[in-house]
């Protein structure tokens, strides 16, 4: 197995934005995707769609308020399902450290690559989102690839 591993730290006194903009469907369309439904409740499924390339359930593992958040898989590309999702909340100044991790890949595929590439700049338009209000979700996010 291998992991997309990031960290990227947010400029911010405390971590509950950082955690409310993981935890809120107000918050994911404002850095992820403009298409979200679901519930952020520990056990419910949210649904996260990035048209015209598809889309993601995850159910909701974990929610530690300013903590971690935890998501695993369960529809999806088939390289994903069955991965977790997780974000690592830490305080350090005046900063929320974000450590970033998706587990569980089967194998370094080239689709691999280009998810750890998009993670990063989603990890960025969260940063955006929390600290000037905008952020860059899709379909405004940064195309890398004809993979979107």
């Amino acid at each position: 197995m291998v992991d997309v591993l990031h960290r990227v730290g947010v400029r911010t006194p405390t971590p509950e934005r950082v955690y409310e903009a993981l935890t809120t469907v107000e918050g994911l369309v404002g850095w992820w995707t403009a298409e979200v439904r679901g519930s952020t409740e520990v056990g419910a499924v949210l649904e996260f769609r990035f048209p015209p390339v598809g889309g993601f359930d995850m159910e909701v593992l974990e929610a530690t308020p300013g903590k971690r958040v935890t998501w695993r898989v369960v529809d999806g590309p088939a390289e994903w399902v069955g991965t977790t999702v997780d974000w690592e909340l830490r305080q350090d100044g005046d900063w929320t450290v974000v450590l970033f991790t998706h587990a569980g890949w089967r194998e370094p595929v080239e689709f691999m690559h280009h998810c750890s590439t998009k993670w990063a700049t989603f990890l960025l338009s969260l940063k955006s989102l929390v600290e000037t209000g905008r952020g860059a979700p899709a379909p405004r996010d940064v195309q890398v690839s004809d993979w979107h």
